[in-house]
């Protein structure tokens, strides 16, 4: 049986001249291959580095537990929100200008984020992290397709190291947070990048190719309704808790970022030249991929969130204590992704990954969400259930973002990639909202209790419901991804 991945990569190699780009390959193709992949690792490492980090920044900056959750929301909400309108600008004004561009804001709001004096400075940096990011993410993956797009062999090799830059970038977050944090400052958790930039910047104009310029029109209405829409919805359910949900500036700002949402979707469906063409959603399997991507990001990114904060505010690890305790999930997910899932799915299919995949995210919380108490150890108490979480991870994730790519037409493939990836990091931040919401209620209803135990049942039903979500995604899953035909399963990936 042939790998159905294989398939995929071969009809992105079919993309029309203005992706593709290049006709004779570059000689110096695979060095920059490198700055790129160092580019998709440092986008996906600064939604992770912070993690151990988040008690001390907690400390310094004087967050409280609920607002602290702002230090990784602004980040993902701003390069959720914006990577649409990355891509379009990348089509519009050039991969490469866009690509420098996004290096510059990141490096500059890196350093603000570094510098920070209050928790507003950082919040404000690290949104514009997330918008430089979303110019970087779509940009760089475009001229990756323009390097390699006369050979489906190399193709197919590069996007595997741009695939392995993403999960390393994820994974070795955690731990390089708990190393820098530990020996040097939480404050270098944010000033790393600003190094890094500065070589990118350097570097680009030397080993990238202008890019293809097209002409079009931007829709920035529609990137500012569904950005403001997002943050809305996120501030409404994170102040929640605080102002109550019943309170009126609860309940209007929930209604106000809706009501900009459903008006983005107006404004996609008469625009001659929108953000989304709605269109896209006719595909078969993108919608239910994209939904899964939502639910694994849902599940995921809690269980990474709240494990961080148990292990250090209720274990009382160090950071680097807390960092080396990830170290054997991050070794699970880089072997997984990319050495096994891919077989995996050539022998069982998406849907199968998915549906194991999420199953076992949702096992894992139900683990934490029981098995964690305040004289908890690691070998009892993490490592099991961090294991199994991150196996679920492993499975879900790469057959997700096929999934939700597979079937669109080739001058698609970036609108599907930044569809795919904006669904995920959106399904983090309003998960994450909705679960750090629902553990503050829980701690205070305890707060006759041990502060401690008050505190870890927070996190316990902030797992529970965690787990809720995993296993809603599972059966959606179920439900909303079509297999092919056995008549097609020779040369199309199993849905």
């Amino acid at each position: 049986m042939k790998n159905r991945s294989f398939f995929f990569l071969r009809r992105i190699s079919k993309m029309p001249t203005q992706v593709q780009g290049l006709t004779q390959a570059d000689p110096r193709r695979w060095i920059a291959l490198a700055l790129l992949c160092l580019a998709n690792f440092m986008v996906i490492m600064d939604t992770s580095i912070i993690g151990v980090a988040l008690p001390a920044i907690k400390e310094a900056l004087g967050y409280s537990q609920e607002s602290l959750q702002w230090v990784f929301n602004a980040y993902v909400i701003f390069f959720g929100g914006f990577l649409l309108l990355g891509g379009r600008l990348s089509d519009l004004f050039g991969q490469k200008r866009m690509f420098m561009w996004g290096f510059i804001i990141l490096t500059a709001a890196s350093l603000l984020a570094g510098l920070a004096w209050n928790d507003i400075a950082l919040n404000i940096g690290r949104a514009f992290q997330g918008f430089g990011s979303a110019l970087i993410a779509p940009s760089a993956l475009t001229i990756v397709m323009m390097l390699f797009n006369g050979d489906p062999k190399e193709l197919g090799k590069a996007l595997g190291f741009w695939g392995a830059s993403a999960a390393a970038g994820g994974s070795a977050g955690v731990f390089l947070g708990g190393v820098i944090t530990e020996w040097w400052s939480w404050e270098w958790t944010f000033l790393i990048n600003v190094p890094v930039g500065i070589l990118a910047l350097i570097l680009s104009p030397g080993l990238l190719a202008k890019g293809i310029r097209r002409k079009g029109s931007i829709d920035i209405v529609g990137s500012v309704f569904v950005t403001a829409a997002l943050v809305l919805i996120v501030y409404g359910i994170v102040t929640a808790e605080h102002n109550g949900w019943g309170a009126s500036t609860t309940i209007w700002t929930l209604i106000s970022g809706i009501a900009l949402f459903i008006l983005f979707i107006i404004v996609q469906a008469f625009r001659k030249e929108p953000l989304v063409p709605l269109r896209i959603f006719k595909v078969p399997n993108l919608a239910a991929g994209n939904i899964a991507l939502l639910m694994l990001s849902g599940g995921w990114i809690p269980l990474w969130y709240f494990l961080n904060l148990y292990m250090q505010q209720v274990l009382k690890f160090s950071a680097f204590k807390g960092g080396v305790a990830l170290l054997p999930m991050t070794i699970v997910i880089a072997i997984f992704m990319i050495a096994i899932t891919g077989k995996l799915i050539a022998k069982f299919g998406v849907k199968a990954n998915i549906v194991v995949g999420l199953i076992a995210l949702g096992g894992s919380m139900i683990l934490f969400s029981t098995n964690t108490p305040v004289d908890g150890t690691f070998l009892a108490n993490v490592l099991p259930a961090s294991l199994l979480g991150a196996l679920g991870m492993s499975l879900a994730y790469i057959p997700s973002m096929m999934s939700a790519m597979n079937g669109a037409k080739p001058e698609e493939a970036g609108l599907a990639s930044g569809l795919a990836n904006t669904s995920y990091q959106i399904g983090s931040a309003i998960s994450l909202a909705i679960m750090v919401a629902i553990a503050a209620t829980t701690t205070s209803a305890h707060a006759g209790d041990d502060p401690m135990i008050a505190l870890n049942s927070g996190f316990q039903t902030a797992f529970l419901w965690s787990a809720i979500v995993a296993f809603a995604g599972a059966l959606l899953t179920l439900i909303c991804i079509r297999s092919p035909k056995k008549g097609n399963r020779g040369n199309t990936k199993s849905m």
